[in-house]
C-alpha cells in the first residue's frame, strides 16, 4: 500500500473517530484537528508542488519550442531562397545539370499546376461536399440559457482543483 493510500485511510479513520467521540464538534475544529494528527496534507501538498513544477517545465518548453519553430521557419525560408537563386541562374544560363562530389542538381521541366481564374464558373461536379461540423460553442450557450436541444445536455459539474501561486 502506498503512502498516499495509507494516509487517506488514516485521515478518514481519525476523522470518523473524532466525530464519534464528539458528535457536536464543528467542521472547522474537526478539520484542523485531523490535519494536525495526520500527514495527508503534507503528502497532497508535495504532489501539488510537483504538479506546479511540471507545469512550469512544460511552459518553459512551450516557449523554447516556439523559438525553435521560428528558427526552423527562417532556415527553411533561407534554403528556399537559395534554391530559387540556383534554379533561376541555371535557367538563365540553360544549365541542365550541376555535378559536385556531394550532390547532383538537375534543372528539369516542371508540371502544370492549377490556376483558378473564376470559382463561380467552375461546374459543380468539381466541388466536394463537406461533412457538417458541430458548433459546440453555440450549442453550449443555448443549453446554458435553458433551451431544450434534442441529443445534447450539459453534464453535472465536476470538482475542479484550483492552485494559486504567489
Amino acid at each position: 500500500m502506498d503512502q498516499l493510500t495509507f494516509s487517506a485511510i488514516h485521515y478518514r479513520a481519525v476523522k470518523e473517530r473524532l466525530q464519534t467521540e464528539d458528535p457536536s464538534i464543528d467542521e472547522r475544529t474537526l478539520v484542523d484537528t485531523v490535519e494536525g494528527l495526520t500527514d495527508l496534507h503534507e503528502i497532497l501538498g508535495a504532489i501539488v508542488r510537483a504538479a506546479l513544477e511540471d507545469e512550469a517545465l512544460a511552459a518553459g518548453l512551450k516557449g523554447r519550442i516556439g523559438e525553435m519553430e521560428e528558427r526552423r521557419e527562417r532556415l527553411q525560408d533561407r534554403a528556399a531562397k537559395r534554391r530559387q537563386i540556383v534554379k533561376e541562374t541555371m535557367a538563365q544560363l540553360e544549365l541542365k545539370k550541376i555535378t559536385a562530389p556531394d550532390f547532383t542538381a538537375f534543372l528539369r521541366p516542371g508540371i502544370s499546376s492549377l490556376v483558378v481564374l473564376d470559382e463561380n464558373s467552375i461546374p459543380s461536379i468539381y466541388w466536394e461536399p463537406r461533412d457538417p461540423k458541430l458548433d459546440r460553442a453555440t450549442l453550449i450557450a443555448d443549453l446554458k440559457q435553458g433551451r431544450d436541444v434534442g441529443g445534447a445536455a450539459l453534464s453535472d459539474p465536476q470538482p475542479v482543483l484550483s492552485v494559486r501561486t504567489r
